[in-house]
């Protein structure tokens, strides 16, 4: 067995934490930890902890919270606390090369994309958007471009026909963390060998936009539904309902033929609301109006009459 390494964590999200946290199960070191500033968040605007940093201070480590890496102080503050290796996931942070090469072994990132395919902010919701079969997680050591460093590691994950972008990031966030721990013994020893990526293969998955969120009817109703799927939990696909705006939660994809223009509703009921679409029909089985809570398109039903009605 290798020596256990001492390690910089830099995260912030939800995804980072799980990471974080399989690696204090490891014989590893954890020095500091690195995470956005606080921010204000939710509806009440209060600042809040990321979950790194509440993980962290939960179990004692040292918590960084620079504005910025590209300041010499800094950097020296990071150069000076000797690690072996940074591991860097949605950290948020552009990290200068100066700071990639401070560590013995370099910088890894966990990047939930199977690359080259998605290099990005939102690899996880572009990957559902554009109807990707299959997903996964790659480690990678970073270097100075977006997200094209050598790959070390991989692990794959189909992509379901009911997969949300809340599911695929949870399956994708323990899966990186499993990559992560398979991959620490052969970076220590030196046997883990980098594989180069092919630029040609390369996407580029964009931040999402709110705009984004909403529909065109004249879209097909497969491909809407992957709109519904990939912005689940956020931004949420939406279109409007009258004056209101409705976000649709959950849908299905029909293929029987419209006989009405895009963004009719054909029939509702128990099942669902079937609204026509450029190619099938889409079937709305949950959805919510503004200042109410989440419900199922049956329990809409029960206080509104859609029949006929247009949603634009």
């Amino acid at each position: 067995m290798s020596e256990p390494l001492k390690i910089i964590f830099a995260g912030t999200p939800e995804f980072a934490a799980t990471a974080l946290a399989a690696l204090m199960t490891t014989q590893h070191t954890v020095v500091a930890v690195y995470t956005q500033p606080d921010r204000p968040a939710g509806r009440g605007r209060k600042v809040q902890l990321s979950p790194v940093k509440q993980l962290a201070l939960e179990k004692g480590i040292e918590v960084r919270q620079p504005q910025t890496l590209k300041e010499e102080e800094a950097q020296q503050a990071l150069a000076a606390l000797n690690a072996d290796l940074m591991v860097v996931v949605a950290y948020g942070l552009l990290l200068p090369q100066v700071v990639l090469d401070a560590p013995r072994l370099g910088c890894i990132n966990i990047h939930a994309s199977l690359l080259p395919r998605w290099r990005g902010a939102a690899p996880i919701q572009r990957a559902i958007l554009a109807g990707d079969k299959m997903s996964g997680v790659t480690i990678m050591q970073m270097e100075a471009g977006l997200d094209t460093g050598p790959m070390l590691y991989t692990l794959k994950t189909p992509i379901d026909d009911n997969d949300t972008g809340g599911t695929l990031h949870d399956r994708l966030a323990s899966l990186g963390a499993q990559a992560l721990l398979a991959s620490l013994p052969g970076l220590a020893d030196g046997t883990l060998q980098a594989e180069s990526q092919d630029d040609n293969l390369a996407n580029y998955a964009s931040k999402l936009d709110k705009q984004e969120a909403m529909i065109d009817w004249s879209q097909s109703a497969e491909a809407i539904d992957r709109q519904v799927r990939a912005f689940n939990p956020w931004p949420v696909a939406q279109c409007r309902y009258g004056d209101k705006v409705m976000r649709i939660w959950c849908s299905q994809p029909l293929s029987e033929e419209r006989v009405t223009k895009p963004g009719q509703v054909m029939l509702s009921g128990k099942s669902g609301i079937d609204v026509a679409t450029g190619q099938g029909a889409l079937r709305i089985t949950k959805l919510q109006m503004p200042g109410k809570r989440a419900m199922s398109a049956a329990d809409f039903l029960n206080a509104h009459s859609l029949d006929g009605v247009v949603l634009n």
